[in-house]
């Protein structure tokens, strides 16, 4: 796997960040993978989102991220896109300073096997993210458009 570096979190608890989530941005073609919480959760019920776990004090973001994916999807990371990384910070239900990271990784050959955790999982493009049911913060991270152009990252490679 590629690196998801702990650098991230001791400069996100240095400006006093107490909690961390990760996710993934999976892509294939000029697609992303969005999974839809249950309506009857709890929290954000029928909300579309990426992939994405809270991280335990004890494990690192790349452990969460793939025990998340596993349980999530049916797949760890593998692979993680170099140069991409997004993040936003909220106050949790909790009260708790929060930060998620989210970096993108490749859906490979893989096939998508969804848990009981999400009643749905869909692959949308750049267009079709005005439909997207996400909350605000989850799709600035899906605009950051670099996993939805597969010709220009390969460009870049």
């Amino acid at each position: 796997m590629s690196s998801l570096p702990e650098s991230l979190r001791s400069t996100a608890t240095a400006e006093g960040i107490e909690k961390f989530l990760a996710g993934a941005k999976v892509h294939r073609c000029s697609a992303v993978l969005v999974v839809t919480r249950s309506p009857n959760d709890e929290f954000l019920p029928g909300i579309e989102e990426v992939p994405s776990v809270g991280v335990e004090t004890d494990e690192s973001l790349a452990a969460a991220l793939d025990r998340e994916l596993l349980e999530e999807v049916g797949f760890e990371a593998e692979t993680i896109d170099d140069g991409f990384i997004e993040y936003f910070d909220y106050i949790s239900a909790s009260g708790r300073h929060t930060r998620h990271f989210t970096v993108a990784i490749p859906l490979g050959e893989r096939s998508v096997r969804l848990s009981e955790e999400h009643v749905n999982a869909r692959w949308i493009t750049a267009e079709e993210l005005s439909d997207a049911r996400c909350t605000p913060e989850t799709l600035g991270v899906l605009e950051a458009l670099d996993p939805f152009d597969e010709r220009a990252r390969r460009s870049r490679a």
